[in-house]
C-alpha cells in the first residue's frame, strides 16, 4: 500500500461539498470505488476482492454515533487498513463546547504510543552499528552502573531496604519494560516524590529529559532488573540514551531519521502555533457523561502541549499526531520496514520486535511483550478476535492500535478521554472491525 501526505484542513472551505470525500481521501494512492458513510469518512475498495465489507463497517459508524449522542465520547478518528481497503473516519466534535466538528486530519495526544517509535528508533540505531540492545544502559549513561533495588522488609507496613540490582539493566530490559523503572509509584515512592519524578506526564516540565533520567539513576528499582514486567519510565530512558549516542535531541533526531521519512508531517512533541486549531479537546468520564477537562491541568487535562516550556522531549508519552500519520507509521512495520520506497528498518528487525521476549516472566493471558509492543501468542486464551501474531499497544488518552500480519490489518483509534473509567469503546470497536472482514 502506497500513502500519501493529505489535503491541508485551511484548503477545505475552498472545496465544493460534493466533492469533499476526494480531496480528504488524497491521503492514499488508491483508484476504484469511494462510498461516503457518515461524518466525515473515506471508504476505498481497490481491486476485484473485497476484504472488509461496507455494509458491516456502517455498523462501526453508527456505534461511535451512539456514543457521542450518549455523551460516553466527545470524537475521535478511527483508521482501518485491510490491504488496498480503507476505512477513515471522523466522528462527533474536536471541541464540543465550541460546536467544532472533528475532522480526520485533527491532532490528538497520543501518549504511550510515542514508545514505539522510540523503540523503533533503538532498532535503528543498532542497525547503523551504534548500539545493541544487549549492551548495558551504563555503557551509554553511565550514571546507571550502580543501581538499587527496594525490596520490602519482613513484617513491615511499607518499610523497604535497599540492595545492590544483581544484574544490569540492559536496553533490551528497557525495551521490554522489565528494567525494574515503574512511575515512581512503587515499594519506593517516597523517594521519587521527593525528586519529583512520578507519572508519565512530562509536557510541563522545563528540564530537558536527559536531566530528569540522569536523576532516576540514584533513585531505586521496583525489582531486579529482567525479572519481572513492570511498566514505567523505560521508554523514556531509551530516549535519552538516543541523544547521547546521537549528541542531538531526541525532537530533531526523531524527525530527521523517522518522522521525515515516513511523511508523518502532523507528528510532534509540541503542537505548532500554526496548527493549534487541530487539536482535539480531552474531555473525562464523570457521572453519566463526560466533561471537559482542566486546561491546562496535568496528566488530566489539556496539558502544555500548545502553551508551556516545549522543553522536554518525553521519548515514553510526549508525541502529538493524526490517525493518517500513525496508520503509515505501522504500515511500514507491516511491510517488514519499509513504505513508499523507504526503508527504515530490516524485516528481521521487526521480525524480532514484534515477538514475544518475557519467555517465562508473568503477563497477560494469551499475550507475550516483544520491543516496544504486546504481542499475541494465543487467540483462545486472550478471549478476543484477533490472530496470532498480532502486535501493538494505546495510549493514556484511550487510544489505541494495533497490526494484525495475518490479516493484512492496521488499526488507529484516536480519541481524547482521561480518565476513561469503565469504557468498553476499544473491545467494541475490536469486535466492530473484525465482524466486517468477511474474505
Amino acid at each position: 500500500m502506497r500513502f500519501k501526505p493529505g489535503l491541508p484542513k485551511r484548503l477545505h472551505h475552498l472545496l465544493p461539498v460534493q466533492k469533499l470525500i476526494i480531496p480528504l481521501f488524497t491521503l492514499l494512492l488508491i483508484t476504484g470505488p469511494h462510498y461516503q458513510v457518515t461524518g466525515q469518512t473515506s471508504f476505498s475498495q481497490n481491486g476485484s476482492s473485497t476484504e472488509l465489507s461496507m455494509e458491516r463497517m456502517e455498523r462501526l459508524t453508527s456505534f461511535f454515533d451512539e456514543y457521542v449522542e450518549q455523551e460516553r465520547l466527545a470524537g475521535g478518528v478511527i483508521w482501518v487498513s485491510k490491504g488496498d481497503e480503507v476505512y477513515h473516519h471522523a466522528f462527533g466534535s474536536r471541541d464540543r463546547e465550541a460546536g467544532d466538528p472533528m475532522e480526520t486530519e485533527d491532532m490528538f495526544r497520543i501518549a504511550s504510543q510515542t514508545k514505539a517509535l522510540i523503540s523503533v528508533g533503538i532498532m535503528i540505531l543498532q542497525e547503523q552499528g551504534q548500539l545493541l540492545i544487549g549492551d548495558p544502559l551504563s555503557r551509554y549513561l553511565p550514571e546507571f552502573s550502580d543501581l538499587k533495588v527496594a525490596v520490602p522488609e519482613e513484617g513491615s507496613s511499607g518499610g523497604y531496604t535497599l540492595v545492590d540490582a544483581r544484574r544490569p539493566v540492559t536496553l533490551r530490559h528497557l525495551l521490554t519494560h522489565t528494567s525494574g523503572f515503574d512511575y515512581g509509584s512503587g515499594i519506593a515512592s517516597d523517594q521519587w516524590e521527593e525528586a519529583g519524578i512520578q507519572g508519565w506526564y512530562f509536557a510541563d516540565r522545563e528540564e530537558p529529559v536527559r536531566e530528569t533520567v540522569a536523576r532516576m539513576a540514584d533513585l531505586p528499582l521496583q525489582h531486579h532488573p529482567g525479572e519481572k514486567y513492570t511498566y514505567g519510565y523505560s521508554t523514556d530512558i531509551l530516549g535519552a540514551v538516543i541523544e547521547a549516542v546521537t549528541g542531538e535531541s531526541l525532537d530533531s533526531w526523531l524527525k530527521r531519521e523517522l518522522l521525515d521519512p515516513l511523511q508523518m508531517n502532523d507528528t510532534h512533541f509540541y503542537v505548532p502555533q500554526s496548527k493549534a486549531d487541530r487539536l482535539a479537546t480531552v474531555y473525562s468520564v464523570a457521572g453519566n457523561g463526560i466533561e471537559r477537562a482542566p486546561d491546562p491541568g496535568g496528566s488530566v487535562g489539556q496539558g502544555h502541549y500548545l502553551n508551556g516550556p516545549r522543553t522536554s522531549f518525553s521519548g515514553g508519552a510526549g508525541l502529538v499526531s493524526t490517525a493518517a500519520d500513525y496508520a503509515r507509521f505501522l504500515q511500514m512495520l507491516l511491510n517488514g520496514g519499509e513504505l513508499d520506497g523507504e526503508r527504515i528498518l530490516s524485516p528481521k528487525s521487526v521480525e524480532l520486535m514484534t515477538v514475544d521476549h518475557l519467555a517465562d516472566i508473568p503477563y497477560r493471558s494469551g499475550q507475550g511483550f516483544g520491543l516496544g509492543f504486546f504481542t499475541v501468542d494465543d487467540v483462545g486464551a486472550r478471549g478476543v478476535p484477533g490472530s496470532v501474531g498480532e502486535f501493538g499497544w494505546g495510549g493514556a488518552y484511550h487510544s489505541t492500535y494495533w497490526v494484525d500480519p495475518r490479516e493484512d490489518l492496521v488499526v488507529v483509534f484516536l480519541t481524547q478521554l482521561i480518565p476513561a473509567t469503565g469504557s468498553d469503546i476499544h473491545g467494541k470497536v475490536r469486535t466492530l472491525i473484525y465482524q466486517a472482514i468477511v474474505n
